[in-house]
């Protein structure tokens, strides 16, 4: 078993819309900022009572920045899986500041959409991640008539 585990999954709605930037490598960052609510009813007065929780999300993988870019609007609902992470920096005063972000590093995160806002079929667009949210039309491509693999699968490449 491993000696430790930072996984976090967290379903909810992008409170506005992505902010997309470059970084100097030329490679792109998105934030994202997801609210994730919590409903119960009040013991003493019977009343149902909401708090709401915004997480900052920040992704780093290429392809989910794409994603992100194209389809994802404020109101959408999404399933995010990353690792946490707190950052230190100090502000102009001096003042040092922390923030904890859900971090989706390439090939370690995933993202889903939970609706149709983007648009397409959910098995084809809406899922985007790690090797195991490959779309069908990706699974299409190494899969012959009959079931089996095809000459193209990649697994034939690793060198070992």
């Amino acid at each position: 078993m491993a000696g430790s585990v930072n996984k976090v999954i967290l379903v909810g709605n992008i409170g506005r819309d992505p902010e997309v930037r470059s970084m100097n490598s030329g490679d792109k960052v998105c934030n994202l900022s997801l609210a994730t609510s919590e409903t119960w009813n009040d013991k003493n007065t019977g009343e149902r009572q909401e708090r709401t929780e915004w997480h900052r999300v920040v992704v780093f993988d290429q392809r989910l920045v794409d994603v992100c870019e194209k389809y994802v609007k404020k109101g959408s609902k999404l399933y995010i899986e990353g690792q946490l992470q707190t950052r230190k920096w100090t502000d102009q005063q001096g003042i040092e500041k922390y923030s904890t972000e859900v971090v989706l590093q390439r090939f370690r995160g995933e993202l889903t959409m939970l609706d149709s806002r983007g648009g397409g079929s959910d098995s084809e667009i809406n899922h985007f991640g790690d090797d195991a949210s490959t779309s069908l039309d990706q699974t299409s491509k190494n899969t012959s008539s009959d079931g089996s693999k095809s000459v193209n699968d990649l697994d034939d490449e690793i060198p070992f």
